[in-house]
């Protein structure tokens, strides 16, 4: 038996007519709705949310008659309720239900009679109904069908493509700045100490995997604790990321560079309104993280900086850190996609579950650039009116679009690395969007962005005879490497 998503249009008494639309749950296996409003009938909404109707003395004769009517869940079938109502008069039945929203899947071979429309909705949208539109309220159902592809993804594939590049070159210019201060022995040891890069091993790479899959488990478990720590690591993070992203293209600026004395350090005054800039919008977005109209914008914005600053900070040594990390999180994301379904008790998956909240929690993970979904469905009401994308799927290959770049300027070889595992980790991108049409079910993108990062930049390293020093890293890394 299954259920499907629908939209309930719902429009109140006033001039011009206030409209709402709401999320539902019905079974197509019941009945068909119609696929747009212009085909829909409209009916008076009668609410009767004090009552359970599993009894047709419940309710006060000709009440319900040519009327949609809403109840509460529970007592009794939903079959039950329908064939009541009904035999009442009814044209509708909503069921308001106060926990998440489930599949209808009661026996209709026991319910042949049963020809009116049945659906599942929230209690707190009834109640939202109410409020917005008044106690009289005429509603439509309908169920649109799910669109091909989302415009919305073009934005995250720009955004995504734009800051592991970025990122990478970002790496490239740090890199060439070391070469730059080893020719200059009386620059070196300044260079080492602004030096903030920290370089991965195969040991410290591994370790990396073992401390996310035990986050991963204690948020599932113990998320509603949790989140609030994510939340706060990830506002002093973002706002870090954000002033060293500025910072550096500040410090290209040859104006406005005057100074003052503290604590024995003469401090440029922008940086220190740069820093107030950044601490600020940590805050705003901390404290409306939860206004969908704009926050993601921010969220965005702080995202993109984090990304940024992940991945010109932490170096690979060399390739053959790259393959154990990307290959070890490749395992580690369709492990927790696609195999603890069988696991948990609820047969969801303990990466979806934490993206989306466990338990319908209202707090998500600032983990994902998120963008608004541009096409209206059903999907948008119930499901999630954005389009996300993990930190994850832009640091990870990012890690190896930046040793690419390094290997670059190490070895002079005019960027041929990174222009191609930039180009392949695009196409990886648009692999998953592929394939998430298809399925129509969220996909673990680094399933197809490290097959094409790894593959790609191995064939460019065995095309150009230099994989034996791409696998182990240049002479001057390895001989920077702590």
């Amino acid at each position: 038996v299954t259920a499907d998503e629908g939209i309930l249009h719902a429009s109140g008494s006033g001039v011009p007519p206030v409209t709402k639309d709401y999320c539902i749950i019905y079974n197509s296996n019941w009945i068909s709705l119609p696929k747009s409003l212009d085909n829909a009938t409209s009916r008076t909404l009668e609410n009767l949310t004090s009552t359970v109707l599993c009894s047709s003395s419940e309710v006060p004769s000709g009440l319900m008659k040519d009327k949609a009517v809403v109840v509460m869940r529970g007592n009794c079938t939903s079959l039950e309720k329908a064939r009541i109502a009904q035999s009442l008069g009814a044209k509708m039945l909503l069921i308001a239900s106060k926990p998440r929203l489930s599949p209808l899947s009661d026996n209709k071979t026991d319910f042949e009679d049963v020809t009116l429309p049945v659906a599942l909705i929230r209690y707190n949208d009834i109640v939202d109904m109410q409020l917005m539109l008044g106690n009289e309220v005429n509603v439509t159902l309908y169920s649109p069908p799910l669109p091909e592809f989302d415009c919305s993804m073009v934005v995250i594939f720009l955004i995504a493509v734009f800051t592991v590049a970025l990122g990478g070159y970002w790496s490239g210019v740090a890199e060439l700045e070391n070469l730059k201060a080893i020719a200059s022995p009386g620059e070196r040891e300044t260079r080492r100490k602004k030096e903030e890069n920290v370089t991965f091993t195969p040991v410290t790479v591994i370790l990396f995997v073992v401390i996310c899959c035990v986050m991963l488990v204690l948020l599932y478990f113990f998320y509603k604790w949790l989140v609030y720590v994510i939340i706060s690591v990830f506002c002093l993070a973002s706002a870090m990321s954000l002033y060293n992203c500025l910072a550096a293209l500040i410090g290209e600026i040859p104006f406005g560079q005057c100074r003052i004395a503290c604590c024995n350090k003469n401090i440029e005054v922008r940086l220190i309104f740069l820093a107030v800039f950044c601490i600020a919008a940590a805050v705003v977005w901390a404290v409306f993280r939860n206004e969908d109209r704009w926050a993601w914008i921010l969220q965005d914005i702080l995202g993109v900086a984090f990304c940024l600053n992940f991945i010109k900070t932490l170096k690979m040594p060399n390739f053959k850190s790259c393959v154990i990390l990307l290959g070890l999180l490749l395992l580690y994301d369709v492990f927790f996609v696609f195999i603890t379904p069988f696991i948990t008790k609820n047969g969801a998956s303990i990466m979806v579950e934490v993206a989306a909240g466990p338990f319908g929690n209202s707090e998500k993970l600032p983990v994902v650039i998120r963008v608004p979904r541009l096409e209206y469905s059903a999907s948008t009401l119930c499901d999630m009116p954005f389009s996300l994308l993990g930190f994850g799927d832009i640091i990870v290959p990012g890690l190896l679009v930046a040793y690419c770049r390094r290997f670059d300027v190490q070895t002079s070889s005019s960027s041929v690395y990174y222009i191609s595992c930039t180009i392949a980790y695009a196409i990886g991108m648009v692999l998953t969007f592929i394939v998430l049409a298809l399925m129509k079910m969220g996909q673990p993108a680094l399933l197809y962005l490290v097959p094409c990062t790894l593959v790609t930049s191995s064939l460019v390293a065995w095309r150009r005879k230099e994989m034996k020093k791409f696998w182990k890293g240049s002479s001057y890394q390895v001989g920077w490497m702590p």
